[in-house]
């Protein structure tokens, strides 16, 4: 990963603090965790096959965080964060933004759909006679 991209993302991950006692096995790096993250959205690899050799951490280990850092809403201000600075450099164009609408709340519910139509030439067989 790229200096410049983890000089924006690091500032955003939570800070966590090792227990006094019963500390237990020291948490593994973020940065190195993210990079495993990364290979997984990227590969399409199951996490439990993430390759301990390339450094990452278990497959499960960047799964956890993966949730603890939504849950902490990193990848919203990441995203956030990212889009200001292409904003501020004049390289968005607001003009082919989309709306996707399973992502926009309908306030008052919406059309209710009717019952969908088969596409099927018949009634199928009562396989319980």
């Amino acid at each position: 990963m790229p200096d410049s991209l983890w000089e924006r993302i690091e500032p955003l991950l939570p800070k966590v603090e090792r227990r006094k006692r019963h500390a237990g096995r020291k948490r593994l790096d973020d940065r190195r965790v993210l990079c495993g993250i990364l290979f997984v959205l990227h590969t399409g690899i199951r996490w439990e096959i993430l390759p301990q050799e390339l450094g990452f951490g278990a497959g499960m280990t960047c799964w956890r965080r993966l949730a603890e850092w939504h849950q902490a809403g990193v990848w919203e201000r990441l995203h956030r964060l990212l889009l200001e600075e292409l904003h501020a450099a004049g390289q968005l164009d607001w003009s082919r933004a989309v709306i996707d609408s399973s992502h926009v709340r309908a306030s008052k519910g919406g059309p209710k759909p009717g019952r969908a139509r088969s596409t099927a030439a018949g009634r199928a067989p009562n396989t319980t006679c």
